[in-house]
């Protein structure tokens, strides 16, 4: 009886024994089985999914034939003639392109947005439609909508032509102003990247050497003249050579400036401040100012609304000496046949994007 006692016991201790070395083999088990699996392979790992549109990445495709998209990089060359389609992802999408494109309301581009995505497409492009193609998100609080710096994709497109070296422009000679509290450029951008491009002066003949530093190249800018100064006033022009076969850009006229950017300085002065009924007058406002800053002008008069004028408005450039160019804005207001209500206050506004000045002079019966 007793052994039968003890050999019960011992086989309960045995069973006690076998199952917490289950328990503890289950536990390593579940505790290494996502490290290395039988047979010496390693689990499969989920690669975490990257959000559309994120640093490194762009929602400009470019779409090609059969329904294939190719997302374009900082820069892409294109072959002319064949349409470019580009679509950027997003319901509210912007977009930006070579300026001459809204100018000139050309006819070969539209855009378009659905749903899901907007659409840009020029027929026919040429060598002078090269340059920054760009979309971005546009997002809006209530009427007021602003674009998304954080969401703007861009590409450099060049539409390669072997006979046109540079990207064609309407003007033949044009002017560039040198100032010495900012970078100057000679704006001779190339159709295509693998163009060599020099910049010489016409008069005396000289090549320019581009150093990295005082004076350096991008193609879709041209030569940037980090420290513009009186040495580099001339004609120049730029030469591109691609596959042994070099072009000449158009002319380009370098005018050194020395005129502060400020509102306008406003002259005003009428033909004659004592006049008689039925005389004929002129109102001259005029503005001094940077070449290249544009001027506009408002008049405020005693018979506005009621009586016809003539305003004319023109400007030149003229040449001081030394270097020094500025230009000369003028608005001209014109009353034929004086009468009663013309005689008062004659009022010119010049505006420029510095700031705005008012000046006036009155005209008196005699």
């Amino acid at each position: 009886m007793k052994l039968c006692v003890v050999l019960c016991l011992a086989l309960f201790w045995m069973e006690l024994q076998h199952g917490a070395c289950q328990q503890a083999n289950k536990r390593r088990k579940d505790a290494g089985e996502n490290r290395i699996r039988p047979g010496g392979k390693r689990g499969k790992m989920r690669n975490p999914k990257l959000k559309e549109g994120g640093r490194g990445h762009t929602l400009l495709t470019q779409v090609l034939e059969k329904g294939r998209f190719l997302r374009l990089g900082q820069s892409t060359v294109l072959t002319p003639g064949n349409n470019l389609e580009l679509r950027c992802k997003g319901s509210k999408i912007g977009w930006s392109y070579p300026s001459y494109l809204d100018t000139f309301n050309d006819s070969r581009l539209s855009v378009t947005q659905s749903d899901k995505y907007s659409q840009l497409i020029l027929t026919s492009p040429s060598a002078a439609d090269t340059g920054r193609y760009s979309c971005y998100v546009v997002v809006c609080d209530g009427t007021e909508c602003q674009k998304d710096h954080d969401h703007a994709y861009a590409s450099h497109i060049y539409f390669a032509d072997k006979d046109n070296l540079f990207v064609p422009s309407d003007i033949h000679f044009q002017i560039v102003y040198l100032r010495p509290d900012k970078p100057a450029v000679v704006p001779c951008r190339v159709t295509t990247p693998q163009a060599t491009v020099s910049l010489h002066r016409e008069v005396p003949p000289k090549e320019i050497p581009v150093n990295g530093t005082a004076v350096t190249y991008d193609p879709t800018k041209g030569f940037v003249l980090q420290t513009p100064s009186l040495e580099y006033q001339g004609v120049f022009y730029c030469k591109a050579v691609a596959k042994g076969t070099p072009q000449i850009s158009t002319k380009y006229q370098l005018l050194y400036v020395e005129v502060p950017s400020s509102p306008p300085f406003v002259s005003l002065k009428a033909s004659s401040e004592l006049v008689n009924g039925g005389d004929n007058i002129n109102v001259t406002c005029s503005v001094v100012g940077e070449p290249d800053v544009d001027v506009s002008f408002t008049w405020s008069f005693p018979g506005q609304g009621q009586r016809p004028v003539h305003i004319q408005s023109s400007w030149r450039l003229v040449n001081r000496g030394r270097g020094q160019t500025i230009r000369i804005t003028q608005s001209i207001l014109s009353v034929e046949d004086m009468e009663t209500i013309d005689f008062g206050k004659y009022i010119c506004k010049a505006k420029n994007l510095h700031g705005e000045t008012l000046v006036s002079t009155s005209i008196m019966s005699k």
